[in-house]
């Protein structure tokens, strides 16, 4: 059989606009280890992201970053559309950087998983004078300056030494290392060495150091189908693994393992999360005004520290949009809490 030139063109126009049709929107997802964010191991694992992505039509792929900034860092470049990350570096990476970005969902805050560690030290005020490695410019620098506050000190009675997480716990078992500010499982790993003692924890300031997936903000615009099965697939695990039966106690488990850990050491993290394992939960801290106060105390610790960009003039310099209203420069919003993803979750319209 023979076809003219034309109708091979539209045959070809026409097998192409068919498959356009059925190819499912691709996005990518990245997290790093960290209690609360295994369950986006689990979810992927398990099937449950591609279960909520073929729901809507879209092909979600979920990719561990060893380096946790880094794996912020990626996510500024625009080489994934969510990244799992905390509140403050949301707003000191991508959202400093100019990357319109959006809390889709607040899954749980520090009690406990952050802290300073001294070794052969059990007083928080012996850390004066000391070397303290950890994430520069990180929630464990901003624990770091709580920390010292309280004591009456500041950083200029310490010497911070940058430290990858990925080296953490090999460098604190060098003789040179003396203090370190890491957070699970690395803290548990160090917490466990001889003449470890945690002098201060994120149980302190609690609410502080918030932990989210960050989508940006255009992309979920474009595609709300995309907030809607992350959503639907980390309510989903949420529910699972917060119950005492096997299947509850088999999600733990195999987060445990993904986190190099046992059951047991899993389920001590946990108890030192608060795990918002309902949206209602979440939306509670999401709608108050607690929030926008601590962001404020994030921005002001940010710009302290030159974390808002070059030539930043105030602490408000980026607009952090809340529930509850705008701190910051309502005409450059760079950080939302945006509750309707949750609500859609506690409203049962997912």
């Amino acid at each position: 059989m023979k076809y003219s030139a034309k109708k091979v063109t539209v045959l070809l126009f026409t097998l192409l606009l068919s498959a356009n049709t059925f190819a499912a929107d691709k996005f990518k997802v990245c997290w790093s280890i960290y209690v609360g964010w295994m369950p986006w191991a689990y979810a992927a694992q398990e099937g449950i992201v591609k279960k909520w992505g073929d729901k809507y039509g879209i092909d979600i792929d979920v990719v561990q970053i060893n380096d946790y900034v880094e794996s912020i860092n990626q996510y500024t470049a625009g080489q994934f559309d969510a990244c799992a990350m905390t509140n403050m570096d949301a707003l000191t990476i991508p959202a400093a950087g100019g990357v319109d970005s959006t809390a889709l969902i607040v899954g749980d805050f520090s009690n406990g998983n952050d802290a300073v560690i001294l070794k052969d030290k059990n007083q928080l005020a012996d850390i004066k004078g000391q070397n303290v490695n950890l994430v520069e410019l990180s929630v464990s620098h901003y624990l770091l300056a709580r920390a010292l506050d309280s004591v009456g000190l500041s950083e200029a009675d310490v010497n911070v030494i940058n430290t990858s997480d990925a080296d953490m716990v090999s460098i604190y078992g060098t003789s040179d290392v003396t203090s370190v500010v890491t957070w699970n499982p690395l803290l548990s790993e160090i917490t466990s060495m001889p003449k470890s003692n945690n002098v201060f924890d994120s149980s302190q300031i609690p609410g502080e150091i918030i932990d989210m997936l960050v989508v940006n903000t255009d992309t979920l615009k474009a595609n709300p189908n995309l907030g809607k099965a992350l959503v639907g697939a980390w309510y989903e695990v949420m529910a699972l693994m917060s119950g005492t039966d096997q299947a509850a106690i088999d999600a733990r488990t195999a987060m445990a393992e993904a986190s190099e850990t046992d059951l047991e050491g899993y389920d001590s993290q946990l108890a030192s999360t608060k795990m918002f394992y309902t949206p209602e939960s979440a939306l509670a801290l999401t709608n108050s005004k607690e929030l926008i106060a601590t962001m404020q105390h994030v921005a002001e610790f940010s710009f302290d520290h030159g974390l808002l960009g070059d030539g930043a003039p105030d602490a408000g310099v980026i607009g952090i949009e809340t529930p509850v209203g705008v701190f910051g420069n309502a005409d450059n919003i760079k950080l939302r809490f945006d509750p309707t993803y949750m609500q859609m979750a506690a409203d049962g319209q997912l």
